[in-house]
């Protein structure tokens, strides 16, 4: 705990993606909720997928943070995510339709910024444009959100609720939205009046769940309760740290809970970063150690690697070392939690990169850009597999001792210890390592 903690502060802790996202975060999220009072998710939209499974009922969450599946843990949505009015109110209802009682624990903050219409017309015009690079976005409008959050010409979850506002700033937007559109796309335009009338229908069912989050967290963390702030994508997705231009659109590193929520790094006591013992990526861009053979195909077909909100085919590859040391410098991650042991069961030999070598010299620093990344040459340890079935053990000293070392493998390695790992898509299926539960009180 930070030196200028309250000493009667609880440690809250950032959980993120360590890799490309899919990393099973959801599930994390959810088994660990039961040691947090709040659950705050910091950044990106509902391109996000977190699969939660509870008993063999599926939960999949885009918006709403994981926490809110846990009796009495609250979830926050924070300033630093783009909100899509309908996206939320369907899950809302999905939600209320389980049983669960989200509208006593869900907030959502004043200075989110909104998804409209026109930010899912110009991504899409944009993405399917001729001879535009393909970045391999969702289509959800993400991507042009942020964008007028960061020219400044956005519209937040405060302004949505002031009908005039709306009504000015929606007229204003289509009128340029629409030229633009068409001009560059030949996009058919958007009627203002409708998106108004729409949009002012939605913002009244959203105005219940609307607060100062930032004022919600830091109380909360100042009489002692604790918050985990959930990340959405990975680390390597970050739009600074990531392999750039194939990123998202926000800070998905531990950095984007601070901007993201407004609670100051001092009250934050750890990170802990989620990886698969393999790596997988959705859409384009740079995969070092991609599996072209049938290996990709076992791994994919035993961890069902299909994206939880596009349905795409993930690709398969083996685990990178060289970027989750990356991903736990930039992150400063303590603990690692390795989801989808079991995966890896019928894999007699696994290859794990332990390094680089780009023109001829050997390096584990990662490249800036992409040309860089196309130029390395995976070094490669080889271990042994276990061949043995891992599903659902939820003690360590029952794992294959093959298995053990592979963990050990990738603590030392990667330079940060393993406090949890996962066998399975349940939440009972799970194991924690000694210190972890210590560590966040």
């Amino acid at each position: 705990m930070s030196q200028s903690q309250n000493k009667s502060q609880r440690p809250s802790a950032v959980i993120l993606g360590a890799q490309w996202g899919d990393e099973g975060k959801g599930k994390i999220v959810d088994v660990l909720s039961e040691k947090f009072d709040i659950v705050a998710r910091y950044a990106g939209g509902h391109n996000a997928g977190h699969t939660v499974i509870i008993h063999g009922k599926k939960f999949v969450l885009q918006l709403i943070p994981c926490g809110v599946l846990r009796p009495g843990c609250k979830g926050v949505i924070g300033n630093g995510v783009v909100l899509d009015p309908q996206a939320f109110l369907n899950e809302v209802k999905k939600l209320r339709e389980a049983g669960l009682p989200v509208d006593e624990q869900l907030f959502v903050s004043n200075r989110a910024q909104v998804i409209l219409p026109y930010h899912r017309m110009i991504e899409l015009a944009a993405e399917t444009a001729p001879g535009r690079q393909t970045i391999g976005t969702t289509r959800r409008g993400i991507g042009p959100a942020y964008e007028d959050k960061i020219h400044r010409n956005g519209l937040r979850v405060i302004d949505l609720l002031n009908n005039s506002l709306l009504r000015t700033h929606i007229n204003n937007a289509c009128h340029e939205k629409n030229t633009i559109a068409h001009a560059l796309f030949g996009t058919e335009p958007l009627d203002p009046r409708q998106m108004y009338e729409e949009y002012a229908r939605l913002a009244e069912q959203i105005a219940p769940f609307v607060t100062d989050t930032a004022y919600l967290l830091n109380n909360a963390i100042d009489q002692g309760q604790n918050v985990m702030f959930e990340g959405a994508q990975g680390a390597l997705l970050d739009i600074d740290h990531g392999t750039y231009p194939f990123v998202t659109s926000s800070s998905s590193t531990a950095g984007g809970a601070v901007t993201g929520t407004g609670v100051g790094p001092t009250k934050i006591g750890t990170v802990i970063g989620v990886t698969k013992a393999y790596v997988t990526r959705v859409g384009e861009g740079p995969f070092p150690t991609e599996i072209s053979d049938a290996s990709g195909e076992l791994l994919r077909a035993r961890g069902q690697e299909y994206g939880a909100v596009t349905g795409r085919p993930r690709r398969c590859g083996w685990l990178d070392i060289p970027l989750l040391r990356y991903s736990n410098m930039i992150n400063a991650t303590e603990w690692l939690v390795v989801t989808k042991m079991d995966v890896m069961d019928e894999c007699p030999e696994i290859p794990v990169c332990t390094s680089y070598k780009i023109d001829g010299k050997v390096t584990d620093i990662i490249p800036a850009d992409i040309r860089g990344f196309e130029k390395i040459e995976p070094i490669y340890t080889t271990l042994k597999g276990w061949m043995a079935p891992t599903e659902g053990i939820t003690e360590y000293d029952k794992l294959p001792k093959l298995a053990q070392e592979y963990l050990e493998f990738v603590s030392r390695e990667s330079g940060a210890k393993i406090g949890m790992i996962s066998t399975g898509p349940d939440r009972v299926q799970t194991m924690t390592q000694p210190g972890f539960d210590e560590a966040l009180g």
